[in-house]
């Protein structure tokens, strides 16, 4: 049985993840609107991928006959001053869940909920990948700045993406 403090983090942790989905989400369209279509598609992919962390945290609490419990999602930021300015709220916001997720691990290893430990582990080793892969993006657009043609380039490099097989990595 997990103790309430572990049931509440993780319930913490869904909703975050479930705002990561919706913000990605919203990425994803801004990025359509201004005829990025691969960085596009690549934050769909991403937005596919939070929601799947979400999952993933709200069955193992159905799994443990835990109280699951869905909270509001804030509203996204809906636009952005340029492609490195979406990628750059990108990596913060993956920041503050690598944040997010060690404190849950923190959490569950003083409540001694070892399960859950277990669990939260693969969530800290794929934040590892999400920070990787997107400071690599932002550095990319830091080098090209404002160039049209490398920035086709990007585009045409981040809609290569491909869903991850399992619901987890950066699709790399």
């Amino acid at each position: 049985m997990l103790s309430p403090k572990v049931v509440s983090a993780i319930n913490s942790q869904i909703n975050s993840e479930l705002h990561a989905h919706y913000a990605y989400l919203a990425m994803s369209t801004w990025c359509e609107s201004i005829n990025f279509t691969g960085a596009a598609r690549w934050f769909r992919l991403q937005s596919q991928e939070e929601y799947t962390h979400a999952m993933r945290l709200l069955d193992f609490l159905l799994a443990k006959n835990a109280r699951v419990e869905l909270r509001a999602i804030g509203e996204p930021k809906g636009s952005y001053a340029s492609l490195l300015d979406v990628f750059e709220t990108a990596y913060a916001q993956e920041q503050n869940v690598t944040q997010q997720i060690n404190s849950l691990y923190e959490v569950a290893f003083s409540e001694k909920a070892f399960d859950t430990v277990v669990q939260t582990e693969w969530f800290v080793n794929e934040q590892v990948e999400e920070e990787k892969s997107i400071r690599d993006i932002v550095a990319k657009l830091r080098m090209v700045k404002d160039d049209a043609p490398s920035l086709l380039d990007m585009d045409r490099e981040l809609g290569s993406r491909v869903p991850e097989a399992g619901g987890g990595g950066n699709g790399e």
